[in-house]
């Protein structure tokens, strides 16, 4: 059975918004860092990118990329890196970053090995479930 059309159609941002907060919810839980502080950190993103494509519509295929790019550096500044690479296991371990740095189609990529890991919001799928903020670890408030 179809459900009814909703009264109120949700219009692209608030979609692009929702897919966001959805993928980069993924990537945290895949690295086991999905905790309720984190999880304000993805909230407190989400509002303020909505007020940037307000201002500049034309930016919203760029919207998860930069949420993951935000929630990244709160959690460098209050937790330590994530997500850690899985793709270079000896040396120092280091995050991933995502590219393009304002662009559609964001992915997490290692500098380092010069590759690909993952599209932002598919982790697990590359195995970067293992890695956690810090060092290895979960966070802690």
């Amino acid at each position: 059975m179809d459900s009814p059309p909703s009264p109120h159609p949700i219009s692209p941002l608030e979609q692009a918004l929702h897919a966001a907060r959805a993928l980069v919810l993924a990537d945290l839980a895949a690295g086991e860092v999905a905790e309720p502080d984190v999880v304000s950190f993805v909230e407190e993103s989400v509002v303020q990118r909505r007020w940037w494509v307000e201002q500049w519509p034309e930016g919203v295929d760029y919207v998860a990329g930069l949420v993951a790019q935000d929630v990244q550096d709160a959690l460098l500044e209050r937790h330590g890196r994530w997500p850690l690479c899985p793709v270079c296991g000896a040396g120092d371990p280091h995050a991933l970053e995502v590219e393009p740095e304002l662009g559609a189609d964001p992915h997490w990529v290692c500098h380092k090995a010069g590759v690909k890991v993952s599209a932002v919001g598919a982790l697990q799928a590359a195995g970067g479930g293992t890695g956690g903020a810090s060092d290895g670890g979960t966070p802690s408030s």
